[in-house]
């Protein structure tokens, strides 16, 4: 490749960061796979055998993997697929191609595979029909060992730019954070759950890249520069020079940051603000820890629910919330009840697709239609409360009526825990502002509970009417209209009156535009990705 010239290519920039390094481009497209006639079935059994060995490996050290980043609902695919590799139906319709069609094992497995998960897809029964997918992984995973291809999982040797089409929360979660250098990826918008992440993860990404990737090769050399939103590669030298400059100014940034940490969030005329961290799952408290958050303002519950094929048990509930509450010592942990419909889906919820599920049948709506669900879940909260300090926090309220149905519910649960004598504290229950109802209405609804956090994404969304998935729609989407910020402050001051407090826990809580405007408006807490914590801490004691 050497001797190419520069090529620039620009796109939406998601984190704000620069980096320099080899592309690894992810495709998604299936190996194809020939039907070769063979002669030594056994040598092709055998070939089976050696994959089945190595694909077990790798599954293990994903579950390992994930287990350790983003806990054990989320890593339990994992063994799932490891049994499934284990089934005698499945391995014996393998060696059956193989043997009464004498084809090579690449086609018998890829054969296997189809009939399969198109088996699994036409059953009755949902959890059989979430095999299907399942199936072809397994399958897919197979044959990439039998061929020598590499998959989406794929190890990476040292950090590399990953450069994909797109990427699902999912395959972001499974890759090794420290082997990433930056995302870059054909499709997604600013504002979704990859992007999100990404910041999360501190990670620079550029999304909506218009790139061909069979016109580049892995293994090249490439910039990724989240301030100006460009993506070059084969910079040439001096283009490089830059980029290492530019990195060490961001190291020294960060560097000076670090200094701020153990310092108080606190204006210099006194006014103090609480800053705290938004994680989606057990896997992310390190980064909490390492940025000094005060505590952590929204502990996303739907990664337990995500990526599975039934619900979490209490149990595992319980053991994610109670790691969270003991890992932050005494610092206050809100956990939101599930929020999941709309762009997060689980199949064995059996939730129809809908026209527009942003304003669709999601969040507490699921919760309150279903209470057997949601009674599981508050039983794992309560049952955590004991060993730190826990807040729980309930998504897309929309009304009073909603509020006092909670309460009723809670109040059984605590029924429940009680009879079976399970100590539990009573803890602080909150709501998520999100909709313009909740804002319209926050007088009313601040009597009922014990804090609101604004949700600013859906709150934008819902009162600027846009979808914030929809690309087409970006230029219209306007996070500081005047409308959201006029609710954000009327939402305050209803609290406030009320004697309860305010906060901001949407991406809006991390815009460092704003920060002095929300602590004048006597906003108290804002929780954001633990990457911004110690900036926002920045501006708060630089301010009068």
């Amino acid at each position: 490749m050497a001797g190419i010239d520069m090529k620039h290519l620009n796109g939406k920039s998601v984190y704000k960061g620069v980096a320099l390094g080899k592309v690894l481009v992810l495709k998604k497209e299936d190996y194809v796979v020939k039907r070769v006639k063979i002669e030594n079935p056994d040598e092709e059994v055998k070939r089976v055998e050696a994959a089945r060995e190595k694909s077990q490996e790798q599954l293990q050290k994903l579950y390992e993997k994930a287990l350790k980043e983003v806990g054990e609902a989320s890593a339990a695919i994992f063994e799932v697929h490891q049994m499934m590799l284990e089934d005698d139906d499945y391995n014996e319709s393998i060696e059956n191609i193989i043997r009464t069609q004498e084809v090579n094992a690449e086609y018998a497995v890829a054969s296997t595979g189809d009939n399969f998960s198109e088996m699994f897809a036409s059953m009755d029964d949902d959890y059989m029909r979430a095999r299907a997918a399942d199936i072809k992984d397994i399958s897919e995973r197979l044959v990439r060992n039998l061929s020598g291809q590499n998959g989406i999982d794929t190890e990476f040797e040292e950090p590399v730019i990953i450069v994909a089409e797109d990427l699902t929360p999912s395959e972001t979660v499974q890759m090794d954070k420290d082997k990433i250098l930056a995302f870059v990826t054909v499709h997604g918008s600013t504002n979704s759950h990859t992007a999100i992440l990404a910041r999360m993860m501190n990670i620079p990404a550029l999304i909506g890249v218009d790139m061909n990737l069979d016109e580049i090769q892995s293994g090249t050399c490439a910039v990724v520069d989240g301030f100006d939103g460009a993506f070059i590669l084969e910079p040439d030298e001096k283009t490089k020079e830059e980029t290492k400059a530019k990195i060490a100014s961001e190291e020294e940034k960060k560097n000076l940051l670090l200094k701020l940490k153990g310092k108080e969030n606190i204006t210099k005329s006194g006014k103090k603000i609480n800053i705290y961290a938004n994680i989606g799952s057990v896997g992310d408290m390190g980064y909490v820890l390492e940025n000094d958050a005060g505590g952590i303002g929204l502990f996303r519950s739907e990664f337990l629910y995500i990526g599975r094929n039934e619900l979490p048990t209490e149990e595992e509930q319980f053991q994610a919330y109670k790691q969270a509450v003991q890992n932050m010592a005494g610092k206050k942990v809100i956990i939101r009840t599930l929020d999941i419909g709309a762009d997060k889906q689980a199949d064995y919820l059996n939730l129809d697709k809908e026209e527009n599920p942003a304003l669709g049948y999601r969040a507490i709506r699921i919760c309150l239609s279903q209470p057997e669900i949601f009674k599981v879940q508050l039983r794992a909260l309560f049952r955590a409360s004991v060993y730190g300090t826990l807040s729980i926090m309930y998504p897309m309220i929309t009304s009073v009526e909603e509020v006092m149905r909670i309460k009723e519910i809670v109040k059984e649960v605590k029924a429940e825990l009680n009879a079976s004598d399970i100590p539990y504290k009573d803890v602080e229950e909150g709501i998520m502002i999100e909709t313009p109802a909740a804002v319209m209405i926050s007088d009313e609804l601040a009597e009922l509970v014990d804090f609101f956090s604004i949700g600013t994404n859906d709150l934008t969304q819902y009162t600027l009417a846009i979808d914030r998935q929809n690309e087409k729609l970006e230029e219209f989407y306007n996070p500081h209209h005047k409308a959201i910020l006029k609710m954000i402050k009327m939402v305050v001051d209803n609290a406030h009156a009320a004697g309860k407090w305010a906060g901001i826990c949407g991406e809006l809580g991390a815009d460092t535009e704003l920060t002095e405007t929300f602590v004048n408006m006597g906003v108290d807490e804002l929780s954001v990705a633990p990457s911004m914590i110690l900036k926002l801490r920045k501006i708060v004691r630089e301010m009068e």
